[in-house]
């Protein structure tokens, strides 16, 4: 199946999504910030990147920037999950490169959906 990271500075979320993509055969890494998130980005080339917006040191937005804008992993689908959820936080979100916008909790269904629509996407 596919390699998937997770950045996120919550360990219940993170072990929630992780349990839900590694029961459909994935493989999981993680992340604890945007620093870290674009660094493991870069060295473990994921087939997609679930993150976080509010985190220490680099928040989501400047993390999924970083990474979209950068010519080696710009073609990794970033989805931000997050419970920020104003219109401006999606737009904004979307701006800086990411695919899709979840709000915290994601749905156990829509996070799998999501995560199977961008992997077959990027397959073809």
């Amino acid at each position: 199946m596919a390699t998937i990271l997770i950045v996120d500075d919550s360990a219940t979320m993170m072990e929630g999504h992780k349990r839900i993509l590694e029961k459909q055969g994935h493989t999981v890494f993680s992340a604890e910030d945007g620093e870290e998130g674009v660094a493991k980005s870069l060295e473990l080339m994921p087939d997609l990147i679930l993150m976080d917006v509010v985190m220490p040191k680099m928040n989501g937005f400047q993390a999924t920037r970083k990474i979209t804008r950068n010519d080696t992993t710009k073609h990794i689908p970033v989805v931000i999950v997050t419970s920020k959820d104003q219109q401006t936080d999606i737009m904004w979100g979307k701006r800086q490169g990411a695919c899709d916008y979840l709000i915290k909790p994601a749905d156990d269904n829509m996070l799998r959906q999501t995560v199977d629509r961008f992997l077959a996407s990027a397959a073809s």
